[in-house]
This record gives C-alpha cells, structure tokens and sequence, in this order.
C-alpha cells in the first residue's frame, strides 16, 4: 500500500506552522512527488518519486521577424511539446522529450515574396537527472543535481518545397546527433522557490550544415501570491514567475565554414504565471528579448510564448 503523499500546499493551512507540521513538510519535500511550482523554460533539481511518472504539455510559438538586413524575412514556429519523467530511484530520473513543430518562413525570392513553411515531429531528446547533494532542513530544502543527455535525429531534415530543399531553419529535424548536459540547482521553500541552471549543448553535422553549440544560464524565481489559507476542498494556489535566460550561440557552419550571418548572445527576462494544485499546475509566461547581440544578419526574436500543464500520476 503506497504511503499516504502529501504535499506542501496542504500542509500550509494552519499559520504558523507548529515543530511538527513543519517535520511532516520535510518529509513530504524529501520522498514524495506532488506537483509544485517549478521553472517555466527549463529544468527543476527536486525529484520524481521512485516508480512515478511526470508528464508536461507545453505550446511554445516562438515569432522572429527583426531583420537587421532590411529585407522582409519572418519566422514563426508553433509547437507542442510533449515530455515525459520517471523516477527510477529517489535520486535518478529518466526524462524524454519530443516535439511536433510547424514553421513558417515568409521571405523574398526573385522579388516576389513567397512563405516556406513545413511541420512535423521534430528530434527526440533523452536526458536522465541524478542529485548529488541535498541539504534538509524543516520547511526547506536545497539540491543540486547534473544532468546529461542526447537529441536523436527522428525529424525529418531533408524536406522540400517547389523552391528546393528547405532551409535548416525550416526543417523539423536536424538530422545530426546532439549532446548536452549541465548543472541545476533548487532552493524551495513554503513560501517561494528559487532555481538556477548552467546547461551546454555541442550540436553535431549533417547535410554539410552545423548548428553552432549553445551555452545557457537560467534563472528562476517562483513566490506564491496567496498567502492566506484554503477555504475547503482541494488547496491551490497562484505563483508569479520571473525568470531570466541567457543564451550564447557559437556561430553555425556550413560545408565546414562559420556563417558570419549566425551565432550570438541573447537575454531574455519571462514573466509568467502558474496556478498550483495537488496534481497538477497550468501555466503561461513570455519570454522577452532584453539584450540581443548577434552577428551580421541573424534574425532576431520578438517574444516565446509558453503556455501549457504538468501533472504526475
């Protein structure tokens, strides 16, 4: 018979919290796995329960259409993204992630503007989570733990159009192996939780085109806004989010020479907001460009807007 699972939201009914609720809270941060707040554009350290599943189903539109060239050339990509957690021990979790992704590229060819578009299930990427270290104490906890994974070229990457083949930018794979990796931290809290990530992906060749590997730091804060206690049923609760992503590209390559027109350093500030319950969390945030520092004729974002749920079972 599993033990009874409880989570930190329905222990924060009673103010202030007595020697004993605040034990049973750490208990339940330390071996359960009930939905709590958690990052909006990447990864949390806290862990999914031996033998427990954690689903996610995100849409990400992502629109691009500053070109400092001058020329009229817009891309937008609409996504939905499915990923997929489980715990195999306290410690270890497998996660997989997949895509299926529509894109449009508006541009001009020969002077008459023209929309190079295709969609379909993009790479499927596979990473497991181990922590290292955890530090526990009544209503709190702090963990750290690396992570390492693979993005397999399941998506088609040789698509056509009556144009020819289409740009990498429009295909829904990339065709080529890819690895990464990284470290990520967690700080929660009854109140608040604070994560942080420092992630590298090294991108590998195919059809003579090379992504240019990619660095991130990411940030999060996540602070419950309701403060007072749940009047009956089910508790829930509403969390503001603000999160900040840097991103580092290396420039891309193509038939073994860096494109000059590829490559740059991006800084995105995500508000966002989450609606928590026992089992499940919806949730939305945009992503803004702040600071974009990129070479030559590089699109730039306008926004990535994510909106979806989470629930484990």
């Amino acid at each position: 018979m599993k033990k009874q699972r409880m989570d930190r939201q329905s222990l924060c009914k009673a103010s202030p919290l007595s020697f004993i609720q605040l034990l049973l809270l750490t208990l339940v941060l330390f071996w359960t796995s009930q939905v709590i707040a958690a990052p909006i554009t990447f990864n949390t350290a806290l862990p999914v329960a031996k033998g427990e599943f954690v689903a996610r189903e995100h849409l990400v539109v992502n629109q691009s259409g500053d070109d400092p060239s001058g020329t009229k050339r817009d891309r937008t990509e609409v996504a939905s993204v499915t990923a997929l957690g489980y715990g195999i021990t306290g410690r270890l979790a497998l996660f997989g992630v997949l895509p299926y992704r529509d894109i449009d590229l508006d541009m001009s060819s020969g002077g008459q503007p023209v929309t190079r578009s295709n969609r379909g299930f993009g790479d499927l990427s596979l990473f497991a989570r181990y922590t290292t270290f955890q530090y526990d104490q009544p209503g709190r906890t702090f963990r750290v733990a690396p992570f390492a994974g693979v993005k397999a070229p399941t998506g088609e990457d040789d698509a056509r159009d009556s144009l020819g083949a289409l740009p990498a930018s429009v295909q829904s794979g990339s065709g080529s192996w890819d690895y990464f990796g990284g470290l990520v931290m967690t700080y929660q809290t009854l109140g608040y939780q604070i994560d942080g990530q420092l992630s590298y992906r090294t991108n590998g060749e195919a059809n003579r085109f090379e992504a240019g590997d990619i660095t991130r730091l990411d940030g999060s804060l996540q602070y419950r806004l309701n403060r007072g206690q749940p009047t009956g049923g089910t508790p829930a609760f509403l969390y503001g989010v603000i999160e900040a992503n840097l991103v580092q590209q290396q420039k891309d390559r193509i038939a073994g020479h860096a494109d000059p027109n590829s490559g740059g350093t991006r800084l995105f500030l995500t508000p966002g907001i989450q609606y928590v319950t026992k089992r499940w969390i919806l949730e939305a945030a945009v992503q803004l460009p702040v600071v974009q520092d990129l070479n030559g004729t590089a699109l730039e974002n306008d926004y990535i807007f994510r909106t979806g749920v989470r629930f484990n079972f």
